[in-house]
């Protein structure tokens, strides 16, 4: 006989998409980040103070994910995901203005963009997926 899952295996088994494990591909997403706020700090300037703001967002989506992971109950891991989706949208926007300012080169960015992008979809559907699931 199959043990029954608890919550939480079942929360985490809702933060797969795609076949790609949502919480690496944050993570992944955190460490080019991490990069790319490097750089801008070296370079001084507006790039200083906006890699401030994108190293927060950029990296706080997979961090807020780990904590609705271990969420204690379902109202506290949708406000988790909420969370990280609202992280993800921050995170674009950063990106956007970086390259309309001319901080950075279009090209420099846009797989991060792209990723961002794609986060934002995945946890939008995992939103959608968990409130509509009964508990």
């Amino acid at each position: 006989m199959e043990r029954p899952q608890s919550a939480g295996q079942v929360r985490s088994r809702q933060l797969s998409a795609d076949g790609s494990d949502i919480r690496e591909r944050t993570f992944v997403f955190a460490v080019k980040i991490v990069k790319l706020a490097e750089r801008l700090n070296e370079a001084g300037g507006v790039g200083w103070v906006l890699s401030k703001q994108i190293l927060r967002s950029g990296t706080s989506i997979g961090a807020n994910l780990e904590e609705a992971r271990a969420g204690e109950s379902r109202a506290d891991f949708i406000h988790k995901v909420s969370i990280a989706l609202k992280e993800a949208r921050e995170t674009r926007y950063w990106l956007r203005l970086l390259v309309a300012s001319n901080v950075v080169k279009p090209v420099d960015v846009r797989d991060l963009i792209k990723e961002a992008e794609a986060l934002t979809s995945i946890l939008a559907a995992i939103l959608v997926s968990t409130s509509r699931s009964p508990d």
